[in-house]
């Protein structure tokens, strides 16, 4: 009920509803008026959005698709989320975080949000379909950036002082991936293919092929994202594969509304003091660095100033993936409590910011 509220206050002042979901977390946590005093339960619930997103991305990575993008923005997006690491790690380094925390800040800071950068795009005029055709190259080449971070942190592979733990999972992966396809190809689309007209079958089928492989990976020593995301790669090529995305997205949402509602509950009031500032100078030097940098490097694909102009600005927040990589991170134990609070109120900052200089742009 809360989020409904906000969500339409949100949605008349163009604001992104990631950051309501987030507010009604901290209303409605301990920090707040606590009438969900245990976020640890919705955390339990939560992980699932995480599963389904990383299944969906695996499902929308079809090799003709990637081909097409690392042609198009591999420089560019290489480049530039290597900048804006080093700026997010100098930054770190600065205001005296570990060793491992400036580097995860300094990864959270790479990414670029999909839906700001996306959903506020307008389609009805020409340029704006080109924005959106260089955006969704770029976004791409980060979410593949993401899910590699994501997959290292929660694989567990941060310490390489575990050698044994980085032997079991060179060895146990490529089997896992070559026995999943083996059973996609033999067995699993064969039986889509056969009952295909059993629209719940489908849903049921994927929902298990998804949930089931992501249990047999942790079981094997890696993690349930992982497990996910091979779920999703195995059916990509499949012409089954658009159909399983468009239908589970809702699902995937839903949970995902959990996920950024725990980020809220989880987050702590009384440590606001102690991020405010830092957050504050990240958020500027993220919302000032990325426009710059992407003009500048676009300029190598597209001669349009305005358009690469444009199009640095709507990917000049950080992301919903920075969320993510901060709690993957700190449920690791890879960093601390302040660490993760700076990347999450930067998050908030830079969506709310971001939002308005989007408006501002298309007036």
């Amino acid at each position: 009920v809360c989020s409904a509220i906000l969500a339409t206050l949100a949605l008349f002042s163009r604001q992104p509803l990631i950051v309501v979901y987030i507010i009604t977390g901290i209303i409605l946590g301990p920090s707040g008026t606590a009438l969900i005093n245990d976020p640890e339960i919705i955390n339990g619930i939560a992980r699932f959005g995480i599963i389904f997103l990383l299944f969906l991305l695996g499902l929308d990575m079809q090799p003709s698709k990637l081909i097409k993008t690392f042609r198009k923005a591999l420089l560019v997006g290489l480049t530039t989320s290597l900048v804006f690491f080093t700026i997010g790690f100098l930054l770190a380094s600065a205001f005296d975080y570990s060793q491992t925390e400036r580097v995860i800040i300094g990864v959270a800071m790479m990414f670029s949000s999909t839906i700001i950068g996306i959903k506020l795009l307008p389609t009805t005029v020409l340029h704006h379909r080109q924005t959106g055709e260089i955006m969704i190259s770029l976004l791409l080449i980060q979410d593949l950036i993401a899910i590699i971070v994501l997959l290292i942190i929660s694989g567990g592979l941060t310490d390489f002082n575990e050698a044994e733990k980085i032997v079991q999972v060179v060895i146990s992966f490529p089997l896992l991936v070559f026995s999943c396809w083996l059973f996609v190809r033999l067995i699993l689309l064969k039986l889509l293919e056969k009952f295909d007209v059993f629209h719940e079958y489908i849903f049921l089928v994927a929902i298990g092929w998804c949930l089931g492989l992501a249990e047999v990976f942790e079981f094997a020593g890696l993690s349930l994202e992982i497990g996910a995301f091979v779920a999703g790669l195995t059916i990509a090529t499949s012409p089954i594969a658009l159909y399983i995305a468009n239908h589970l997205k809702p699902l995937r949402d839903f949970f995902l509304i959990l996920f950024f509602f725990s980020i809220g509950a989880s987050f702590q009031m009384d440590m606001l003091s102690q991020v405010i500032f830092p957050a504050i100078v990240f958020a500027i030097a993220m919302l000032i660095s990325k426009p710059v940098t992407f003009r500048l490097m676009l300029g190598g694909m597209n001669d349009n100033r305005a358009l690469n102009w444009e199009t640095g600005v709507r990917l000049g927040q950080i992301s919903e993936f920075s969320l993510l990589v901060a709690f993957v991170a700190s449920t690791q134990n890879l960093i601390g409590h302040e660490a993760s609070h700076l990347i999450q109120a930067t998050a908030i900052l830079t969506f709310l910011i971001s939002s308005d200089e989007v408006i501002i742009e298309e007036v």
